[in-house]
C-alpha cells in the first residue's frame, strides 16, 4: 500500500461526512413528496433533479442512478409508515391489510412499489431486484413467525402451512394492490378481511 494514502489529504473530514449525510436526506425528503404525487410515470434523475431544486450531478453523487434512487425512497417512505402504523397484536393478514389502507393515500408510492417489483423481474436492473428479493423475504418470514404463534393459540387453523400461508397472503395483497391501481373500485381491504375469517376456520 502506498503510505501517500494514508495522508490526511484523503480522509473526508467528519464534518463533511455529516453533512453530505444530512443533504442526501433533504434531497431523498423532496423526492419523497414527489413520488407520492406522480409515482414513478416519466421520470429521469433529471426531471426529479428539478422537481426536488438540486442539480442532476448532486442526485448522480448521493444516490448513483434512477434506480438506487426509487428503491430508496420507496424504503424511507415505508419506514415512516411503519413508525406510523398500529402496534396492536394483530393477525397477519391484518397487518397487510392495515398496510394497504395506509397505501390508499399515498397511490404515488403504491405505483412506484409495482414499478420496482416489474423491474426486478427483468434483466439489469440489480438495485430493484435486491430490492423486491430482500423484502419478500423477510416479510414472509415475519408473517411465518406471526402464523405459527396464532395457531399455537389456536387463532389461525393448524392444517396450513405457514410458509405457504405467509407467501399466500402477500400474494394475494400485492395482487389486490395492482388491481386497485387499475380500478379504484375493487374493495382490496373487504378482500383481505375475507382472508383473514377463512384462515380462522377450522377444518372438519
Amino acid at each position: 500500500m502506498d503510505m501517500a494514502d494514508l495522508s490526511p489529504k484523503t480522509v473526508r473530514p467528519r464534518g463533511a461526512y455529516a453533512k453530505g449525510i444530512a443533504r442526501r436526506q433533504e434531497i431523498l425528503d423532496a423526492a419523497i413528496g414527489v413520488f407520492a404525487q406522480r409515482g414513478a410515470d416519466r421520470t429521469s434523475l433529471r426531471a426529479i433533479a428539478q422537481e426536488v431544486g438540486v442539480t442532476h450531478a448532486a442526485l448522480i453523487h448521493h444516490f448513483g442512478s434512477l434506480e438506487r434512487l426509487l428503491v430508496d425512497v420507496y424504503q424511507e417512505s415505508a419506514r415512516r409508515l411503519e413508525r406510523q402504523s398500529c402496534k396492536a397484536d394483530v393477525s397477519p393478514v391484518e397487518t397487510m391489510r392495515l398496510s394497504a389502507q395506509q397505501n390508499r393515500e399515498v397511490p404515488g408510492m403504491v405505483q412506484l412499489y409495482t414499478t420496482l417489483v416489474a423491474a426486478a423481474l427483468e434483466e439489469g436492473h440489480p438495485a430493484a431486484t435486491a430490492f423486491a428479493s430482500e423484502r419478500f423475504a423477510a416479510i414472509r418470514a415475519t408473517l411465518a413467525d406471526q402464523i405459527r404463534g396464532r395457531q399455537a393459540d389456536g387463532r389461525i387453523r393448524h392444517d396450513v402451512d405457514a410458509e405457504q400461508v405467509a407467501a399466500l397472503v402477500i400474494a394475494a395483497s400485492d395482487g389486490l394492490q395492482t388491481q386497485w391501481l387499475l380500478d379504484p373500485e375493487v374493495d382490496q381491504v373487504g378482500a383481505l378481511a375475507l382472508l383473514d375469517r377463512l384462515l380462522g376456520e377450522v377444518s372438519v
